[in-house]
C-alpha cells in the first residue's frame, strides 16, 4: 500500500504548497477510488478464472471446491468501514 500512498501524499503535499488544496484533495480521493474500482476487481477475476480453468485434480490437492464461482471475503468489520468511507466521501464532496 505505501508504493501507491507515498507518491500520491507527495504530489498532494506539493500541490497544496501551491495554493491548489482542492487539487490535492481530489488527486488522493480520485486515487483511492481508482484502486478500490479496478485494483481490487482485476485481480479477483483473474484468480477466478484461473482457479475455474483448473483440472479438478489440482483443485483437489489445493483444497478448492470443484464448482468455484466466487472468492469468499471474510472481515468483521467491514460494514463499519464502509460507512466510513462513504461519511469521508460526503464530507468531503
Amino acid at each position: 500500500a505505501a508504493g501507491t500512498s507515498i507518491p500520491d501524499l507527495l504530489s498532494s503535499v506539493i500541490v497544496a504548497r501551491q495554493g491548489h488544496g482542492d487539487m490535492a484533495v481530489s488527486s488522493s480521493i480520485g486515487s483511492n477510488i481508482f484502486d478500490i474500482t479496478v485494483g481490487l476487481p482485476i485481480p479477483w477475476m483473474i484468480a477466478i478464472g484461473y482457479q475455474n480453468g483448473l483440472p479438478a485434480a489440482d483443485k483437489a490437492r489445493f483444497g478448492l471446491p470443484a464448482d468455484i464461482v466466487s472468492i469468499d471475503v471474510n472481515a468483521s468489520n467491514l460494514t463499519a468501514n464502509i460507512l466510513m468511507l462513504l461519511a469521508m466521501l460526503v464530507t468531503v464532496v
